[in-house]
């Protein structure tokens, strides 16, 4: 069986500037189209490897197409984020997932029809249904890995990675560098704006989900509106950024629709404790979560 990857770069608002899209499929068969969406201090090599590993080949290798968006400045979108950048979460919702929805549409006459994220992706993909909602009736399913947006727990390790991190740390790193070089701090795989990290603390502590550009009110504009089922994946080993109580305060605020919960660890029958990471990149994923969203894709397939 053969899987293909292509890199695409999707061109936006500023001519300097492109977004990268793998698209990666088997060429013999054209099923359902799969958006996936990185989180914070990442790109989309969460979701794939070069050598067909992870969750985006596994999907193709059933015959999904998958898109696999590097959000503005990320992975290999270019150029690179640097000091001096100033697009943040608030471009992410209004200008790049769309930019990439149209892109799709227009190349393959068809809108993805089912959307995964990993952690502050969700909130991404969940901000464009509150302020797009036509955007929902082009979706099936949704499957978000480690996905919330204000974090409930007071486990010692949150508190490590959240509140001396995320909301003190990173503003000084911030303001030396004129963005926050989460790489090279060994953070994580990729870098932030300063206005991407500051809006995403916002929202990380028990505030409300209003957008700090236009004020725009997603928790008000979620309330009235069903989503299409999603299936939330937490991991046991999840101690500080996605624990499920986190998870199920996100599912809470996100309107009405069919919504899942599903924890994955060894007391819960499953082969390997899974963390924030690794739910997406350990080799055990593929018997495990990956089988499940998998069911759950083929459950609303139409």
């Amino acid at each position: 069986m053969m899987i293909k990857q292509e890199s695409i770069q999707v061109p936006i608002f500023d001519k300097n500037a492109s977004l990268h899209l793998r698209y990666i499929h088997n060429p013999d068969k054209q099923g359902p189209i799969v958006l996936c969406l990185h989180g914070a201090i990442e790109n989309g090599k969460i979701f794939y490897t070069n050598s067909n590993k992870g969750f985006a080949p596994y999907l193709a290798a059933q015959g999904y197409r998958c898109f696999v968006l590097d959000l503005r400045g990320r992975g290999e979108s270019v150029p690179a984020i640097a000091s001096g950048h100033d697009y943040g979460q608030t471009e992410s919702i209004t200008e790049e997932v769309p930019a990439v929805l149209e892109y799709i549409t227009k190349k393959f006459g068809e809108r993805p029809h089912y959307w995964v994220a990993h952690s502050w992706g969700g909130v991404i993909l969940n901000s464009v249904f509150a302020r797009y909602p036509d955007e929902i009736n082009h979706v099936r399913a949704c499957a978000y890995f480690g996905s919330k947006r204000s974090l409930h727990n007071n486990h010692p390790e949150k508190l490590l990675k959240a509140n001396l991190m995320w909301f003190w740390l990173a503003h000084y790193y911030v303001k030396k560098h004129g963005f926050l070089p989460a790489k090279k701090l060994r953070w994580g795989a990729d870098s932030e704006t300063i206005k991407s990290h500051a809006q995403s603390a916002q929202w990380a502590k028990i505030s409300p989900w209003v957008d700090s550009d236009d004020n725009f009110d997603y928790g008000q504009a979620l309330c009235g509106l069903s989503l299409p089922p999603t299936l939330h994946i937490a991991g046991v080993s999840d101690k500080a950024l996605a624990q499920p109580i986190d998870i199920e305060m996100f599912m809470k605020e996100s309107g009405g629709g069919v919504q899942k919960l599903n924890i994955y660890g060894k007391r819960y029958g499953h082969t390997h404790n899974y963390g924030h990471i690794d739910m997406l990149t350990h080799p055990n994923a593929l018997q495990d979560q990956f089988k499940d969203v998998l069911n759950w894709f083929q459950r609303y397939n139409s």
